[in-house]
């Protein structure tokens, strides 16, 4: 008894001394592991391989179809989960088979063998044998079954440089290892048998054959009914090959340094929207000049998860810059800011939804700008200046919020802000006056879903959720209202969400951001080599594409619902031009009413942009009897005190006559001798006539030429616009030549140093 444990005693520790002296091999180093990037249900998107060439899918034992693992341990091992690594009985059995029949019938190994050659390659002799007996005991003791098993499944050889079943079952069968069949399942069990020769893309029929010898064992074992192995025998072995995946390739690349050896990496990627989309994206920029690319972002509100990520729009063509991924690329942004410019705005209190702004050509510190489609609108309230995307009230709103104040708080959302070296902000980072990126553009976006906290996009779930307070959640409930249409610009509808475009100086970038219920989706379209499209903007360009992406996501979700109405919001109807409440206005001094959503009842009055604006409504002493205005100093008759609320100065041409300062401000009594204050003598334009119609003369049609010059109006400088685009600048009174070069319909204005405007239209004939 004392020499059994003795003797038990010596084997032990003589098998932990070898076990010390001959350790199993260590695992290859990461970089020889092939790299792959797998969707939020572990589909490859794509795999780097290793530094052999060698592809390999890693896959768990739960994302394996049964029927394989039943296959598999029933074909090669049964006794696995009993055995310690080696079993004597079949390694007795195939020796017999081996001598009776003189050559080598079946080798009698174990599933913990075959990992240990897998791990160690050895030659076919009995000492390579041996080797491979004492690899498979000391694996059995370091490691679990599981651990084996896993192993197997993952390094099991399939042919050419394919490893693992995950791989094989995408190249051979175009699908997941967990979606087997009985027959592939069977089919794949037999394949590390003699891979090379058994490739069911290169010889089917010996594929076949063998396979359908582990369906009859499945059946002789009793684990499979002959029924159910009859009908998979059915099934025949298809030649064909399914090349490695290439899906968000973009995404996969930028992750690839994240991946952990031997470990897929898991990304929030939506397999099937991420094909889907993509197969769109790419037919439609088919349709678009060379060179041009596209750059699709899909976000999921709640989690802000990413869920499509599309970098390029052709990512194997070199000529549209396929390699470039232009959702990290920082562009002109164009006017895909003004939501937010507007959103600020109401939380400072300088706005509501209805506050007046002026679209005419007027100067803000020195900067003048212009809108897209080179026309004025004279007055516009907030909600019409955002949903026409007009460039000059944004300018104005900017103006008062402050360029510095509004970047600061880009930045502190978490949009990273592109400013040229050495420059400095100013009032055009609103017109896209800098640069940004998709998906900062995309996460400022998110707050218009989530009641203004901004978010960091997730690409994995593992990264964690991080929003930051952008703005209050009744201004983005507002600024989502004013751009909820549906997707032929109504309101309102089943259908409809918020979307906004933008269009970057020379044509260069092309944006549309939409945001559902669910989803937040970003496009980018233009060329990456920063080349123009000309003829293309936003709106005509990247909004079609938006809208087929929202009709693809939303097909099988319910209607959208509409945002919650805050309790820190509520409607109520203003007055123009002051801007107030209709309820905190006089009679008399209510122009126009406009309905308005007001954040924590805050109704800031219009913006005063001139001198005369400074003191309004103004008020007046009006002599009873004559009607005329006069002052203390100068008084005949009983005198009445009267108020007059004035629409801003640059903004008379495209008003009401009534609401003119000349109506609206009566005449000074000539008997007071008092002077005419600056600006109240009306600037018209002379040399035309309103409404001109003009044609073409001589025997070459050519289309007329015109003298342009102002009377009235103050200051010593004119600036002039033709179809809102700057012509000249001229000293009062001075006339300025103008030859038409098209017929058509042209807009003529002149601006004063006080922004008094005059403007005329006139319609060249070439008829």
């Amino acid at each position: 008894m004392y020499k059994l444990i003795i003797i038990c005693i010596i084997v032990f520790l003589s098998s932990v001394i070898a076990d010390s002296l001959y350790p199993l091999p260590l695992e290859p180093t990461e970089h020889s592991y092939a790299r792959t990037v797998l969707s939020k249900n572990g589909e490859p998107l794509r795999a780097f391989a290793d530094a052999k060439g060698v592809w390999r899918y890693p896959v768990q034992i739960e994302q394996v179809s049964p029927y394989y693992l039943q296959a598999l341990l029933s074909y090669e091992d049964r006794w696995f989960y009993w055995h310690p690594g080696i079993n004597p009985f079949s390694m007795l059995r195939a020796l017999w088979q081996n001598i009776y029949y003189g050559r080598v019938i079946s080798g009698g190994s174990t599933l913990t063998m075959q990992v240990a050659r897998l791990m160690e390659p050895h030659t076919r002799t009995l000492q390579g044998k041996l080797k491979q007996s004492v690899r498979a005991l000391q694996l059995e003791w370091h490691w679990s079954k599981a651990d084996i098993l896993r192993y197997y499944l993952n390094h099991a050889p399939f042919g050419g440089p394919l490893e693992g079943v995950q791989v094989a079952s995408y190249s051979y069968l175009g699908k997941s290892a967990q979606y087997l069949s009985r027959a592939e399942a069977a089919l794949l069990a037999v394949l590390p048998q003699a891979p090379s020769r058994l490739r069911p893309d290169r010889h089917p029929e010996r594929a076949q054959v063998a396979r359908n010898k582990v369906l009859q064992r499945m059946v002789w074992l009793k684990v499979w009914t002959k029924e159910q192995v009859n009908e998979a025998q059915i099934e025949r072995v298809i030649q064909q090959w399914h090349r490695p995946a290439v899906i968000a390739p973009l995404l996969a690349r930028r992750l690839k340094s994240k991946v952990v050896a031997n470990k897929g990496l898991i990304t929030t990627i939506d397999h099937a929207m991420q094909q889907r989309l993509a197969a769109q994206v790419k037919q439609y920029i088919n349709r678009l000049p060379p060179k041009t690319s596209a750059a699709v972002l899909v976000v999921d509100n709640a989690t802000l998860a990413v869920r499509t990520y599309i970098g390029a729009s052709h990512f194997m063509d070199a000529s549209r810059y396929g390699y470039v991924d232009m959702v990290q690329a920082a562009r002109s942004p164009g006017s895909t800011l003004k939501p937010f410019l507007y959103g600020l705005a109401m939380d400072a209190g300088l706005i509501h939804s209805a506050s007046l702004l002026i679209d005419v050509p007027v100067s803000f510190a020195a900067y003048r700008p212009s809108n897209f489609n080179r026309s004025f609108s004279g007055v516009v309230s907030v909600s019409e200046a955002l949903k026409k995307s007009l460039n000059i009230p944004a300018v104005q709103v900017l103006h008062h919020l402050g360029v510095n104040n509004f970047v600061s708080q880009l930045r502190n959302a978490g949009l990273r802000v592109y400013l040229p070296a050495g420059g400095k902000a100013n009032l055009s980072v609103v017109l896209g006056g800098m640069g940004a990126k998709l998906e900062g553009l995309v996460s400022l976006y998110t707050a218009l879903a989530n009641k203004g906290l901004s978010g960091k996009l997730r690409y994995l779930p593992s990264d964690p959720v991080l929003q930051r307070r952008f703005l209050s959640e009744g201004a983005a409930f507002i600024v989502r209202d004013i751009l909820t249409r549906d997707l032929k610009g109504k309101s309102g509808g089943n259908k409809a969400f918020a979307w906004k475009t933008g269009t970057s100086y020379g044509f260069r970038d092309m944006w549309s951001i939409g945001v559902s219920t669910r989803y937040t989706v970003g496009v980018w379209i233009g060329r990456p080599d920063g080349t123009p499209l000309p003829g293309h903007y936003g709106g005509r360009t990247a909004a079609p594409l938006l809208f087929s992406l929202m009709r693809s996501i939303q097909a099988k979700q319910e209607q959208q619902r509409a945002a919650t109405k805050p309790d820190s919001v509520r409607q109520a109807s203003i007055c123009w031009p002051l801007g107030k409440q209709q309820s905190m206005t006089e009679i008399g001094l209510c122009h126009s009413k406009k309905t308005a959503w007001l954040l924590e009842e805050n109704t800031p009055s219009t913006f005063f942009d001139d001198q005369l604006w400074a003191s309004n409504p103004v008020s007046l002493l009006v002599d009873q009897t004559t009607g005329k205005r006069v002052d203390i100093s100068c008084v005949h008759h009983a005198t009445k005190k009267v108020k007059k609320a004035l629409w801003p100065l640059a903004v008379e041409p495209w008003i009401p006559l009534g609401f003119r300062r000349k109506q609206q401000l009566p005449a000074y009594d000539a008997q007071c001798d008092y002077p005419s204050t600056q600006g109240e003598q009306p600037m018209v334009i002379t040399g035309l006539q309103k409404h001109t119609v003009l044609k073409a003369k001589g025997s070459g049609l050519r289309l007329p030429s015109i003298k342009l010059s102002t009377k009235g109006g103050s200051g010593d400088v004119r600036y002039w616009y033709i179809n809102g685009k700057e012509i000249t600048i001229t000293s009062s009174g001075k006339s300025f030549p103008y030859v038409f070069k098209r017929a058509g319909e042209y807009q003529i204005t002149v601006i004063d140093r006080i922004g008094s405007t005059a403007m005329i239209t006139v319609d060249i004939s070439a008829l």
